[in-house]
C-alpha cells in the first residue's frame, strides 16, 4: 500500500444552500495498528461576559446566520428563542485570506428582509446577556478562510476582532477555521510544539485576545473531524510527505489553548469515516458516530498511531456534540430518539449499542447546532430534544 498518499476530504459551512457540501471518505494510506487506550492586559473594556452569567450546567450552542441568508430564513438576534445559550453570529470574514483583517456587518436588507438595524442588533445583543445568554462573533465559515502567516497579519487578527467585540459588545470569540485556514508545514509532526507560522501566530493571537479581556472572555471552537479526531490516524504531510497537511491540524491550537478554551464542539457531520479508539471506522447517521467521536475528546488518543504522542483528555465541561439542526442543514442529521441516545450513552452510560466509551460524563455540556436558522425552520425540533432531555 502506498504509505505516501491520503485521499483528501473536507467540507464547508455554506451561504448559499445547505450548510456544506457533502465530503468523499478519507482513505487509509497505510496499516496502523488499533492502538488501546486507558482512560486518562491591555487597556480594552472587559466584554459583557464580565456581566453576564456563567454558562448553565448543560448548555445549548447555535449560530445564527446573522451576515448573510441561505435559504433557512432570517431571525432577528432578539427572536432567537431563549432555549439557546451560547449565540454565534455567522460570520465575521477577512478582507483577504492572509490579512489577519476581519469585518463584520450585519446581512443587507436585499438579501434579509426584516434585518434589525444597528441600534437594534446592539439592544438586542444587551437584552441577551440579560437575559443570561453569551453572544459571540465567529470567525470564518465557507467563505472566510484565515491564514495568519505573518506577525504583522496575527497583530491585524488581534486588533480587528477586539474592534467587533467592542462595538457590538459581545460575550468572546468562535473559531470556525475551515478550508485551507489551517495546515501543517512538512516536518512539524509535533502538536506540542508546533512550528507551523498559521499555527503559532493562531494560538498567540487567541492568547492575547483572552489576556486583553481577561478570565470571563469565552473561546469556543467548531473545528470539522478532518482536523481533529482524523488526527488518531493521520497528522500533517506525515512521515514522508504526501497525505494532506490539514489532517489533524487544530490538534496544537487546542492543546495550546485548553486551559483557556470555553468550549470545544466538533463538526460531527459532512464527514467521511473516522477511525474510533476501538480500532473500527465509524460513520455518520446515528448515535454510534456522536459517541464514538466524543469518547475520542474525553479519554484523548495517540496522534497518527503514536502512542507515546497522546493528545489529552479534555474536561467534559468544555465539550459539546455538534449536529445539524435538520436533513436541511447538513448531512449527518440524526433524529431526536438518536440524539438522545448519545448522550444517555455518554452521561449515563446506557444506550451505547456497539461502540462503548472509556467513561461516562455526567458533566458533558451539551449540544451545538447549525444553526438556530435551520432549527426555527424545522419547526424548533433541535431545541425542543435538548430542553427536553435536559430539562
Amino acid at each position: 500500500m502506498n504509505r505516501r498518499s491520503l485521499s483528501s476530504w473536507t467540507s464547508r459551512r455554506s451561504r448559499g444552500g445547505r450548510v456544506r457540501c457533502a465530503a468523499a471518505a478519507a482513505v487509509a494510506v497505510c496499516a496502523l495498528a488499533a492502538t488501546a487506550v486507558a482512560p486518562h492586559a491591555a487597556a480594552h473594556a472587559a466584554p459583557a461576559a464580565s456581566r453576564a452569567a456563567e454558562l448553565p450546567e448543560h448548555a445549548l450552542v447555535g449560530y445564527l446566520h446573522a451576515s448573510f441568508a441561505n435559504g433557512s430564513g432570517y431571525t432577528r438576534l432578539a427572536d432567537v428563542p431563549d432555549s439557546w445559550d451560547i449565540i454565534d453570529l455567522a460570520f465575521g470574514e477577512p478582507t483577504s485570506v492572509a490579512s489577519g483583517d476581519i469585518r463584520f456587518s450585519l446581512c443587507p436588507p436585499a438579501e434579509c428582509p426584516g434585518v434589525e438595524s444597528e441600534a437594534e442588533f446592539k439592544a438586542a445583543v444587551k437584552a441577551k446577556q440579560q437575559a443570561g445568554k453569551k453572544v459571540l462573533i465567529s470567525i470564518g465559515g465557507q467563505n472566510g478562510q484565515v491564514r495568519l502567516t505573518t506577525p504583522q497579519a496575527r497583530d491585524t487578527f488581534v486588533d480587528s476582532v477586539s474592534s467587533i467585540i467592542d462595538t457590538y459588545g459581545l460575550d468572546g470569540l468562535d473559531i470556525d477555521f475551515e478550508g485551507h485556514s489551517l495546515s501543517l508545514d512538512d516536518g512539524d509532526t509535533d502538536f506540542e510544539n508546533p512550528t507551523t507560522p498559521v499555527i503559532v501566530h493562531l494560538i498567540s493571537a487567541l492568547r492575547t485576545l483572552k489576556e486583553r479581556y481577561g478570565d470571563e472572555f469565552t473561546l469556543t471552537m467548531a473545528p470539522e473531524t478532518f482536523f481533529v479526531q482524523l488526527g488518531h490516524q493521520y497528522y500533517g504531510s506525515g512521515p514522508w510527505g504526501g497525505q494532506d497537511p490539514r489532517a489533524g491540524a487544530y490538534l496544537p491550537v487546542i492543546h495550546a489553548l485548553r486551559d483557556d478554551l470555553t468550549l470545544l464542539h466538533v463538526q460531527d457531520y459532512n464527514s467521511g469515516p473516522i477511525m474510533g479508539l476501538d480500532g473500527q471506522y465509524h460513520t455518520m447517521g446515528g448515535a454510534d458516530f456522536h459517541i464514538a467521536m466524543t469518547d475520542m475528546l474525553l479519554t484523548g488518543f495517540p496522534v497518527a498511531g503514536d502512542p507515546d504522542k497522546v493528545f489529552p483528555a479534555l474536561r467534559p465541561e468544555q465539550v459539546a456534540i455538534g449536529m445539524p439542526a435538520t436533513p436541511q442543514a447538513g448531512n449527518g442529521h440524526v433524529p431526536p430518539a438518536e440524539v438522545e441516545k448519545a448522550l444517555d450513552c455518554l452521561t449515563k452510560g446506557s444506550a451505547c449499542g456497539p461502540y462503548t466509551p472509556h467513561g461516562t460524563w455526567p458533566a458533558l455540556r451539551g449540544l451545538m447546532a447549525w444553526s438556530v436558522n435551520w432549527d426555527r425552520y424545522g419547526g424548533d425540533e433541535f431545541a425542543g430534544t435538548f430542553d427536553r432531555y435536559f430539562g
